[in-house]
This record gives structure tokens, C-alpha cells and sequence, in this order.
């Protein structure tokens, strides 16, 4: 393994389960664990909290510039914070995980995240999963992960997570739309479309366990 340690870019859909896996194998390695998308929550968050409506760019852009947003803590306590104020479960609910989706299509959010992603990761020794990694905030990653699941186990995956928490949840028929109209969302937006980098591998998750991925994954890195 290199010296400064390898830059590990995990991308794929909601809920594909890449924040449980991209934990998972920063704690085997030891590695820094970025969950981009608690930022694109933070910023999603704050405009919600402000009143500033999700289709004013201008707005939302200058928000996510403005802000704070900190990732703090070791892999299986990260806790997110926007101004100095912890917001981890705040923005574990439902209502901000649509708002993100549609903030991180904003061209002045996404530069102003993936500057401070560049910079939190660059040193390297870091896992770092989102949509967007392996082809914009570090093409150059020494290991890229697409991981893929089908939108019938994401949703039941995302509807037994939200239950256990204890989330006021939809049905999966629901669940499962609304997944499909996220993708949709995550693919077409004009700005870092969700795609798999040309260099990347590809896993369907649909029929593995996290021990099975997380392996997978590991075998791949010691490759590297």
C-alpha cells in the first residue's frame, strides 16, 4: 500500500448502501470516513431551517458557501455539524434526505462541497463515498467503487433502516418511487451526474451481505 495511504472513491445511488460500507471498510484499514452526503444534508438542512426556498440556486448556492460544514469524530461516531451546531440526527429524516437530492443538483452547492471535500481527503488515507467522487472530486483515486443495487432491495434496505430508527415511514411502494425519482434526479442533473467512472468497479449489492461487499472491496484495495 502506499505511503500516504490510498484516496478510496465509493459512488452509487441512494441507497445502495455506501455509507455502511464505506465505514466499514475505513475502520479495517484505519482510514479517515467522508460521508459527503451528510454535507449535502447539512446544506439541505439549513435551507429548510432558513426558509430559503430549495429552487432558489442563488440562494441555496450562497448558503452552501457561507456555511460551515465539519465532519467530526472517529468512523462509527461521525457526527456533522453546520455553523458550530451538531446536526447529526437532525438530518437523518426522510423530508432532508429529498431536500439534499435536490440541492446537490445546484452547480454553486456542488463546487462549493467538492472544494471542501478536495481538501479534507487530498493527504489521502481516506474513504470517501457520495455520487460524484470517482469522476469529479477525485478522478485520480487509486481505488473506485460503483456500488449498485436494485431499486426494489434498496427500498426494502432504506424501509427496515427507517423503521428500526424509529422514522415515520412510507410505504415500500413508496419508498421504491421515490428512490426511482432520485436516481432519475442524481443522473439527469446538468451539473456531476451520477455515472460510473470509466475506471471504476462495478458491484451489485442486490444479493450480498455488507460482510461479502466490505471483502470484495478490501481484496480489491490489497490489490493496489
Amino acid at each position: 500500500m502506499a505511503e500516504r495511504g490510498l484516496i478510496i472513491a465509493i459512488d452509487g445511488p441512494a441507497g445502495a448502501g455506501k455509507s455502511t460500507i464505506a465505514r466499514a471498510v475505513a475502520r479495517r484499514l484505519g482510514y479517515l470516513f467522508i460521508n459527503t452526503g451528510a454535507m449535502y444534508r447539512a446544506v439541505a438542512w439549513k435551507a429548510l431551517q432558513m426558509g430559503v426556498s430549495l429552487d432558489d440556486a442563488g440562494g441555496v448556492g450562497r448558503l452552501a458557501y457561507d456555511s460551515l460544514i465539519e465532519l467530526t469524530g472517529e468512523v462509527d461516531s461521525m457526527r456533522a455539524l453546520i455553523d458550530g451546531r451538531d446536526i447529526t440526527s437532525e438530518i437523518a429524516t426522510p423530508q432532508v434526505g429529498q431536500a439534499a437530492s435536490i440541492v446537490s443538483a445546484i452547480p454553486a452547492v456542488r463546487r462549493a462541497l467538492v472544494a471542501r471535500q478536495q481538501e479534507m481527503g487530498r493527504a489521502g488515507g481516506v474513504v470517501m463515498e457520495g455520487r460524484d467522487i470517482g469522476t469529479q472530486v477525485f478522478p485520480e483515486a487509486e481505488v473506485k467503487i460503483y456500488l449498485d443495487a436494485s431499486s426494489e432491495a434498496r427500498a426494502q434496505r432504506r424501509f427496515a433502516e427507517d423503521t428500526e430508527r424509529g422514522v415515520a415511514v412510507a410505504s415500500l411502494e413508496q419508498m421504491k418511487a421515490e428512490i426511482e425519482e432520485r436516481d432519475h434526479r442524481d443522473k439527469t442533473r446538468a451539473d456531476s451526474p451520477l455515472t460510473q467512472a470509466e475506471d471504476a468497479i462495478y458491484i451489485d449489492s442486490s444479493a450480498m451481505t455488507i460482510d461479502e461487499v466490505v471483502e470484495k472491496i478490501l481484496k480489491i484495495v490489497k490489490q493496489k
